[in-house]
């Protein structure tokens, strides 16, 4: 299992929410590209990206910080928030990340998510944020129609690979991931699914591991000094 540290982006600085709540943010670095360079020295190979201010207005304020990670680092990186075109994906791709996640497209704009499959294969990844069974879009501020269950089935039809499913209500709060969530995702989809969310203790980690999912990202646990970054990816292997 991939172990999957993450950096949130707003103003040009690492931040965490609490439960995906903008007034409930901390800064954690005024550098990610330092706290990323920390994370490859760690151990890490790979990293999970999010810019905050794009999942709010789809804009793309961090594009040249996410490409000096890029270029910085040995990091296979996947970036979301606010990506809702062809152009913005590229953009991506070209500066250097391996992988593209598209949240509120992929539930708004499904012609625009088969277009980038297409073109893109396994560099496209979908972010399946989910608070009381509903997917949530646009930085987490609107429900929309879909359940989880009929959103995954989907993305599997359409022939997306990689999922990144986000339990809203265990996000940062380091109460423990949503184990049963993941085991019955696990068994009823083929889909790559890295959780997200609550991931707080290396017995998570271990649990998600056995599962054989696909990844598993690590945000306030490591920030808080909960979890341990060489022990996590050592006990995801």
């Amino acid at each position: 299992m991939i172990l999957l540290p993450a950096i949130d982006l707003y103003g040009q600085k690492a931040v965490r929410l609490v439960r995906g709540d903008y007034a409930q943010m901390t800064v954690y670095s005024d550098d990610p590209v330092s706290l990323a360079k920390e994370f490859e020295r760690q151990g890490a190979t790979h990293l999970h990206m999010v810019d905050l201010e794009g999942a709010k207005d789809g804009t793309t304020p961090h594009l040249s910080l996410v490409e000096r990670v890029a270029k910085g680092t040995g990091l296979s990186i996947e970036i979301g928030g606010g990506i809702r075109s062809m152009e913005t994906v590229e953009r991506y791709l070209s500066c250097g990340v391996s992988r593209v996640i598209l949240g509120t497209a992929a539930v708004t704009d499904e012609a625009f998510l088969r277009a980038a499959v297409a073109a893109y294969g396994e560099h496209i990844a979908v972010g399946a944020d989910v608070r009381e069974g509903y997917l949530s879009i646009r930085g987490w501020q609107e429900q929309s129609a879909f359940t989880l269950e009929d959103f995954l089935a989907r993305m599997q039809a359409i022939g997306v690979q990689t999922v990144i499913c986000t339990d809203i209500s265990k996000d940062g709060m380091l109460g423990g991931t949503n184990l049963a969530l993941y085991r019955a995702l696990s068994e009823q989809f083929s889909l790559r699914l890295i959780a997200s969310g609550g991931v707080s203790s290396l017995s998570d980690l271990r649990a998600l591991r056995e599962m054989r999912l696909y990844g598993a990202i690590l945000g306030k646990a490591y920030y808080t000094g909960a979890v341990d970054l060489r022990q996590a990816i050592e006990v995801s292997k």
